[in-house]
């Protein structure tokens, strides 16, 4: 069972706002709910290509979520420049 969708949608929130954090983006409650929620998605994927797979939890989905969107903002960088 996964988080639930409100759960999914707090969590991609936080996550998108700790990697923009870090990644010192500067970006909206919006794009960071979008940032947490789509990189938790692609990492999990690229994870699950590797036989791993992250605890269908919060904390293990957080972690996920903002590698995740840290991966999203680098690969954004790359493809601006």
């Amino acid at each position: 069972m996964g988080l639930g969708f409100l759960l999914s949608i707090i969590v991609g929130g936080l996550a998108g706002w700790i990697a923009s954090s870090i990644m010192k983006a500067d970006t909206g409650i919006f794009l960071n709910i979008i940032l947490g929620i789509i990189g938790a998605v692609v990492l999990n994927l690229l994870l699950g290509l590797l036989g791993i797979y992250a605890e269908r939890a919060v904390l293990p989905q957080l972690i996920v979520g903002i590698i995740g969107a840290c991966l999203l903002i680098w690969v954004a960088r790359k493809v601006r420049a």
